[in-house]
């Protein structure tokens, strides 16, 4: 199959190249499957491949290549993963060429909502209700399936298993470990709520038992785009305390999961707790000043400042107001000032303050006493879509541009993660360190690369752009970079890199 896969995948290439020659041919075949006047991308070169294959589409193809070189353990293995993840045509694909695949194993039947394959299993041996299948109890199965958005599924018919699998004993607050051996484990609530956004089960597990307060259902509730699951905690009495979901809620600008928050006892002035499992460390800050750095309306201050938020704390040395100076959220501040919570900034801070919108700096910093907050805006702001002309000004104010954060990240780090590809030539342009490495290993290029598979997708964002520029200006990246990616795009390119410019650009 992967034999296969490349010849498609070297077709493509030649495709691209041959239009880029202006071959007549090439534009043709283009124009057959992509209207113009759009200008093409890789994946529309992959895209007309595809199509002339007799495939819809590239991934479309790509399963079909992938699946046929597959045992049936192989393609249910497949099944299980697009049933977690919601993947719709997958299980629709995988399904219509093996319908029996449906029934390989209790775990598919599950994900499926398939209460009488189900109950036909549990009947003929009731302890399968609680054995782990692939790592997970019958219940997660059930909980983490995404399926029931794929399908018309229901209700009724989910509950019907749960109550079938609490029946013979399943527990409603069941987990599993999300990496083998961590001792952080998903529950099952997580996985209905703020996984799989299925309301209508995760009220069944709190009205059977379960625990609102398993450290994840409530900060991932705020990031639905409903308020369904966070009412639903609140009404079973979940705690908010050291839950860092108010924090997170004001990480969107949505006010009504914050004001929910807040009239269920969420306190304002409590700060971040660092109970991560992966090692970040702790961030205290209050929400206030979270609500100011975000660029949170004052429509969001006056709602913090209503429930008791203290305008007089400071951190890292400086206040909410000032932090929203420093961003230039002036609304944000204005809501202070009316309040009586404004102050004179430090001159350091008014010089930087200046540079918010992109304005010429009043001033420079070089040689003030700056807070370790202050030192770390560029970073701070870096990969948002409009930060350049910020970003511009302070560090013509004095600010270094290779200052890094908690992480280790820098300006760079973050705007090629991000896609940003105006930031990433600038910061290369202002002689940015392109071998400097964060807390996670990565150099630029490597987390560019790592960006390109896991930053949310953005308008503007071009991942590839920023790793052309990066290339361009001598650095490096492992052929284990390559290989690994998940993005076809970056994979290509990186190789066309390598074929074009030779080993001698690649280091391991």
């Amino acid at each position: 199959m992967s034999s296969d896969l490349e010849k498609l995948r070297r077709t493509a290439k030649l495709l691209k190249k041959a239009f880029a020659q202006g071959d007549a041919d090439a534009l043709s075949r283009l124009r057959a499957v992509v209207p113009a006047p759009k200008e093409p991308l890789h994946a529309d070169f992959l895209h007309v491949i595809a199509v002339e294959e007799g495939h819809e589409s590239w991934p479309k193809l790509k399963l079909a290549l992938e699946t046929a070189g597959m045992d049936r353990a192989g393609r249910a293995k497949r099944l299980r993963t697009a049933l977690y993840h919601g993947q719709a045509w997958v299980i629709e694909k995988l399904l219509a060429a093996d319908p029996e695949l449906a029934h390989a194993d209790l775990a598919i039947e599950l994900a499926l909502c398939d209460l009488d394959a189900v109950e036909a299993r549990i009947a003929a041996n009731p302890s399968l209700a609680t054995a782990e299948i692939h790592g997970r109890t019958p219940l997660i199965h059930l909980c983490f399936s995404k399926y029931h958005k794929c399908a018309d599924v229901p209700p009724d018919r989910i509950l019907a298993i749960a109550d079938l699998l609490r029946q013979n004993c399943a527990d409603p607050n069941e987990s599993y470990a999300e990496e083998a051996g961590s001792d952080h484990r998903l529950s099952a609530l997580y996985g209905a709520l703020g996984h799989a956004d299925n309301m209508p089960l995760a009220e069944w597990l709190l009205r059977h038992g379960a625990n609102p307060d398993d450290n994840e259902s409530l900060y991932h509730a705020v990031e639905l785009d409903h308020t369904e699951g966070l009412n639903l905690l609140c009404r079973h009495g979940v705690d908010p305390a050291r839950t860092n979901a108010l924090a997170r809620a004001l990480d969107f600008d949505r006010i009504e999961p914050v004001r929910i928050l807040l009239e269920h006892g969420a306190n304002p002035n409590e700060g971040l707790h660092h109970n991560h499992p992966r090692g970040q460390p702790p961030v205290t800050f209050t929400t206030l000043h979270q609500a100011a750095r975000r660029g949170r309306s004052g429509a969001f201050a006056e709602l913090l400042l209503s429930f008791g938020a203290d305008a007089a704390a400071v951190w890292r040395g400086r206040s909410a107001y000032a932090l929203a100076c420093l961003y230039g959220n002036r609304d944000f501040a204005l809501v202070l000032e009316a309040k009586g919570f404004g102050e004179e900034l430090d001159p350091g801070v008014a010089v930087l303050a200046s540079c918010a919108g992109g304005k010429q700096p009043q001033g420079s910093i070089r040689g003030m006493e700056l807070g370790s907050e202050d030192r770390k805006l560029v970073v701070r702001i870096a990969g948002t879509p409009d930060a350049l002309p910020q970003m511009k000004s302070l560090i013509e104010a004095g600010l270094d541009p290779d200052e890094a954060d908690e992480m280790k990240l820098t300006a760079l780090h973050v705007a090629g993660w991000n896609g940003r590809v105006d930031q990433v030539a600038y910061l290369i342009a202002q002689g940015a360190d392109l071998t400097h490495r964060n807390r996670h290993g990565g150099d630029a290029i490597g987390t560019v690369i790592h960006g390109a598979e896991f930053a949310p997708r953005a308008d503007g964002a071009d991942h590839v752009a920023c790793a052309r520029l990066l290339l361009e200006a001598g650095t490096r990246f492992p052929v284990e970079d390559m290989l690994a990616t998940g993005s076809e795009e970056m994979a290509d390119f990186l190789s066309d890199w390598r074929e074009e410019h030779g080993a001698g650009l690649l280091s391991s």
